[in-house]
């Protein structure tokens, strides 16, 4: 009974319209960068955002950033052999796709850290098996030292070859949520209902800003 009430509280949360005037917060270090504006110098603040990128997705078709011009998204980082925290991340991930998958401004990325193993035929197999059938989710592979730098230095996650960790490889159950120009605007725990719940109202919260 009382796992119960907290299944049902969570879904109450779940369900809770995003308040309009509501802003999220930007993560990572910002700098400082001086603009002209009507011929006059202004100092503002810049956070930093996702570099451009390709990789190969499960349909063995190039992605980049282009991709995800004008888009909300959300990613994340996996192995599909892993075996601890991955499946219950895949099963939360779920439960995002179900609420934006016929959103078309808002997309899912999941970037494999075991690209030798998981190429895009063992993706699309992967996908399949989750049920997903359409691009508002799309898994990556590409290069190993590229996906590694790009989820370390700016996702702010971990991801790497560590052969004391369980499957080989060690990871982060974030689910990080990016902004229209890629700038990180929420951090989740990706393992529990209640980052899940949270990043699904905080998807919202950044909808409205663009509304």
């Amino acid at each position: 009974m009382h796992t119960r009430r907290i299944i049902v509280g969570l879904l109450a949360v779940a369900m809770l319209p995003a308040c309009k005037d509501r802003k999220l917060p930007y993560l990572g270090e910002p700098h400082t960068v001086i603009k002209t504006v009507g011929g006059k110098a202004i100092e503002e603040t810049d956070y930093p955002s996702i570099p451009a990128f390709s990789f190969t997705n499960q349909d063995n078709k190039a992605v980049s950033e282009q991709d995800f011009k004008d888009k909300i998204y959300v990613a994340d980082f996996f192995f599909t052999t892993c075996p601890t925290i991955c499946p219950v991340m895949k099963k939360n991930m779920l439960k995002v796709y179900d609420e934006i998958k016929d959103n078309p401004t808002v997309r899912i990325l999941s970037h494999t850290i075991d690209p030798e193993h998981d190429t895009p035929a063992v993706l699309k197999t992967y996908a399949n098996d989750l049920g997903v059938s359409n691009a508002t989710w799309q898994f990556v592979t590409g290069d190993r030292e590229k996906i590694y730098d790009i989820g370390q230095r700016h996702y702010l996650i971990t991801a790497a070859e560590d052969a004391k960790s369980p499957g080989g490889f060690l990871h982060s159950g974030h689910f990080v949520l990016l902004d229209k120009d890629r700038h990180i605007r929420g951090m989740y725990d990706g393992t529990t209902d209640e980052g899940t719940y949270e990043l699904i109202r905080d998807i919202r919260t950044l909808l409205k800003e663009y509304e």
